[in-house]
């Protein structure tokens, strides 16, 4: 059975080299949040499982193909009627990025409460949320609430990433959800600027660290992109600059790779400072390949440059 289990939405992604306007060809890969981070998590050895709805589109068995291959637990995925999310990203000209996502009433929106099973949720240790889940839909929404509720139930450990995208609704609606969801979050890990500002209005990282605790998040891992991560359990706290393993290509899926790689941390008994290292590491290797997933390492290339790293207190 799985130890850790998310909630959330799968994505088609169709990449080009080429501005949109003007590519002819593009190359297919799977994102999305939650995904993410159990692909990061199974990848370094712990048991994964999800909970979403496929579309009954061509590119249903690709995405359980792919699934299965990640050995990500599928029995809580429901085939449902509808087309499956998809997300065109392109290098534009100037070598930014561009993205096209066609999810309105996508199948992933159409997750509800009834879909959540206690039973499933019930054998786990880490309840995954993503504030993407939470933005796709009202009953999306309520879903991610009720496997939080359930999981606190059942003494799981729930873990929050808010992500919060500007595209899918306002801070108010975002910070409204955040709240709702807070009551039952052990560890939060939001992002700064691109969490903290719409959410807690600052880019300060010790205030932010400090209102999640006041709110009683127990753990809070704060990354901050380039400038690295810092973790708080309310007593400690530790600064990691980012872990440059080579060239780097392409961003996506860094903090996501992060993030599972702490959480498999966590369940394999380490220190929340170890664990810290363990996600840093992966998501430094994760950004030299293209895509969110492509680059993400396996446990043997991780724990090998583990065994040379230090943390540092503040």
């Amino acid at each position: 059975m799985p130890e850790i289990i998310s909630i959330g939405e799968c994505l088609i992604e169709l990449f080009s080299k080429e501005p949109i306007q003007k590519a002819t060809t593009f190359n297919r890969s799977l994102g999305g949040d939650s995904f993410n981070i159990l692909v990061a998590a199974s990848r370094l050895g712990t048991k994964t499982g999800y909970i979403t709805n496929f579309g009954d589109d061509p590119f249903e068995p690709y995405l359980r193909e792919t699934i299965t291959n990640e050995n990500i637990d599928a029995s809580s995925i429901n085939v449902v009627q509808g087309f499956n999310s998809v997300a065109f990203i392109a290098i534009k000209e100037d070598g930014d990025r561009e993205f096209v996502y066609y999810r309105k009433g996508s199948a992933a929106t159409k997750i509800q409460v009834n879909d959540i099973d206690e039973a499933y949720i019930s054998k786990a240790k880490i309840m995954h949320c993503s504030g993407i889940a939470q933005a796709i839909s009202t009953s999306a929404k309520d879903a991610v609430l009720q496997a939080a509720k359930l999981a606190r139930q059942n003494n799981l450990v729930v873990s929050y990433d808010p992500n919060y995208r500007h595209q899918l609704w306002s801070h108010n609606d975002a910070r409204e959800a955040m709240l709702e969801l807070m009551p039952y979050v052990d560890i939060f890990m939001p992002s700064l600027p691109a969490d903290s500002v719409p959410l807690f209005n600052s880019d300060n990282p010790n205030y932010v660290i400090k209102q999640c605790h006041e709110m009683g998040v127990k753990t809070v891992i704060l990354t901050m992109g380039e400038i690295g991560a810092i973790v708080s359990n309310g007593n400690q706290q530790y600064t990691l600059n980012p872990y440059i393993y080579d060239k780097i290509v392409d961003t996506t899926g860094a903090g996501d790779s992060f993030k599972g790689g702490v959480l498999h941390g966590l369940l394999s008994g380490k220190s929340i400072e170890e664990s810290a290292l363990i996600g840093n590491i992966s998501a430094g290797i994760t950004i030299t390949g293209r895509g969110a997933t492509n680059a993400m390492p396996y446990r043997k290339q991780v724990y090998e440059i583990l065994k040379t790293l230090k943390l540092t207190s503040n």
